[in-house]
């Protein structure tokens, strides 16, 4: 896609979107620390275990203004750090491929932990990275990533390792300062309940509370992980500035060795310290922090001062709020079975997923529907892309459509013919998946301008299928009957009756979503005297109470329940023959 064909992101002195406001300050602040270099955002993901759709809002509020930036014809990097060379710091629940015995890896790098049994990647880093690498690439995010495992065993990070030791005692007063302060309040009695999902994210990847160097043979900003056994339960016993020689003794397996530091490679800086280290050494402007990093005494807030020691400065970070999911298990990257990127690009098109995060401040939380209410996000999204296609749309909202539907770069890829989701859920539900069967309905949904193929509805076809499949419990899948209930038909009385016989007089004639949407909300007022395209206002309040009724008859008679999909795309996924039988004809 070439840019000229890139959406204009509408901007307004008084309803500029978010993403156009840090990028007005991101740009000035990188002129003014580093002018004519590059603008550097970062990001940074431990994979410890499913990177889940709280984590994806660490990658994609850098990213929109990454995005913005470039749109503007700034050269950006986006930096994405993959905190690969964390510590393994426990065995999470329910991980297919994984027992009790990865308990033994506990302490070590993630990357020398194994995968999963059945993985096909070489380590435990690996095969939650690699996820999270493809949904980004669905999503157009554009990154260089950085293996922190490869910067620090390569000696990349050497000079700033060396570094932070010889100023270990400025580092230590700055920590020293924060060791006393009191953590969050724990919940007291009759305060509201905190949602789990936000206890949950809170716990973040373990890296805010991860120690800090302190022991009773000093403070030391280094952890080596063991020549032995590989864990970093090891304690620095002593260390020559001059030399470099290192001491240090591991309490797993009780291995004690020096190493010269300057020419040693197994190891860390820990958390509090190497993370603005990283800002000095790449120049990061701008980079955001979850609540985990955020409060008093946290990485980040501890790390603006330290940043200084190393000669650079704290990014622009804003704090992002919790990421929330309605119809799928609350989110901790400790645990198994969590929602990912990978999950929700499964059931929703990338624009969609992009448009969630881009349209909300960092600071606001959000939820991503895996139930029902997907269905009601998809028509605010049609409705938004509507407002856009005529001109009715305000500025910011114009804004957060135009960075969901592509970057800097192009557009992403889109569904041609975008019917709405929740006929096409409706659809998937009823045919099981039979593509002919699909086909035929879709095509009489609109009879003066049929699909002359799905692939017109694709990907979000495929999307909705998939949500069916995987996301709607099988007591609530539809059902047709085979035969027609028979009992019930013979129980009806004379409007029962007379209601059934309109239907299927107007089944002919009115064969189209349109038609059939006209016809099944027309009967009952008929029956009571009523034009059937009478309006609301023109009509009495028992006339929706009739439709109800009626309502509920056909869903009885045709899926042997009190609800279904919408009668109109049910009817013509049934097809006039079945519907016919069913209803007594």
């Amino acid at each position: 896609m070439r840019k000229k064909d890139v959406p204009i992101v509408a901007q307004s002195t008084e309803t500029t979107d978010w993403v156009s406001r840090f990028a007005d300050e991101v740009i000035e602040e990188s002129e003014r620390r580093a002018p004519g270099k590059p603008v550097v955002v970062a990001s940074g993901l431990s994979p410890s275990g499913p990177i889940h759709l709280g984590n994806l809002r660490e990658v994609m509020t850098p990213h929109l203004v990454a995005d913005e930036i470039r749109r503007r014809g700034h050269t950006v990097r986006h930096l994405l750090s993959w905190d690969d060379y964390d510590r393994y710091r426990k065995v999470p629940v329910g991980i297919p491929g994984i027992d009790d015995s990865w308990a033994e890896h506990i302490g070590k790098p993630l990357t020398s932990v194994p995968a999963p049994k059945g993985s096909e990647h070489p380590n435990w880093a690996e095969h939650f990275k690699a996820a999270m690498v493809e949904a980004l690439a669905e999503l157009g995010v554009e990154y260089d990533g950085i293996s922190q495992t490869e910067q620090y065993t390569s000696g990349v990070y050497r000079d700033q390792v060396l570094f932070a030791m010889k100023h270990r005692g400025d580092i230590d007063a700055i920590l020293d300062q924060y060791r006393t302060k009191k953590g969050p309040a724990k919940k007291q009695q009759g305060q509201k309940p905190v949602d789990e999902a936000e206890l949950e994210a809170a716990e973040g990847s373990g890296a805010a509370a991860e120690d800090d160097g302190s022991s009773a043979a000093g403070y030391y900003p280094y952890k080596p992980y063991c020549g032995q056994c590989g864990t970093d339960l090891t304690t620095v016993t002593s260390y020559d500035d001059e030399t470099t020689e290192l001491a240090y003794t591991c309490s797993a397996c009780g291995f004690s060795e020096t190493v010269r530091l300057s020419e040693f490679n197994r190891g860390k800086l820990v958390w509090k310290v190497d993370w603005p280290m990283r800002w000095a050494y790449e120049g990061v402007i701008f980079e955001p922090s979850g609540v985990d990093h955020s409060s008093p005494g946290s990485s980040f807030q501890v790390g603006g001062q330290i940043v200084g020691i190393f000669g650079g400065k704290q990014p622009i970070g804003p704090m992002y709020a919790f990421v929330g999911i309605s119809g799928m298990a609350k989110m901790s990257s400790s645990k198994g079975g969590v929602p990912t990127p990978a999950d929700a690009l499964q059931i929703m098109e990338p624009q969609l997923l992009r448009w969630l995060y881009a349209r909300r401040r960092p600071n606001q939380s959000f939820k991503i529907a895996f139930d029902q209410e997907i269905q009601r996000l998809y028509d605010e999204w049609d409705k938004l892309a509507g407002k856009v296609a005529d001109g009715s749309v305000l500025p910011a909202d114009a804004a957060a459509y135009a960075r969901a539907v592509g970057t800097a770069a192009g557009e992403l890829p889109r569904t041609p013919r975008p019917m709405p989701y929740r006929t096409l859920a409706s659809v998937a539900d009823i045919t099981a998946g039979a593509e002919d069967q699909t086909l035929r309905i879709l095509s009489e949904l609109d009879p003066e301008n049929p699909l002359a193929s799905l692939d017109e509805v694709r990907p979000r076809l495929d999307k909705a299928e998939t949500w069916i499949n995987t996301q709607v419990p099988a007591e609530e899948r539809t059902v047709v009957r085979d035969e027609p209930d028979v009992d019930l038909l013979k129980s009806l009385d004379d409007q029962g009756r007379e209601s059934l016989r309109l239907l299927l007089d107007g089944l002919e004639q009115n064969w189209s979503l349109d038609g059939l949407t006209h016809l099944v909300y027309g009967v009952p007022k008929v029956q009571a005297g009523f034009p059937a395209d009478a309006t609301a206002k023109e009509l009495p309040p028992e006339i929706k109470v009739a439709q109800r009724t009626f309502f509920a008859l056909l869903y009885h008679l045709l899926v042997g329940r009190d609800t279904g999909p919408r009668l109109p795309t049910l009817l013509l996924a049934v097809g006039q023959d079945r519907v016919r039988k069913l209803l007594g004809a």
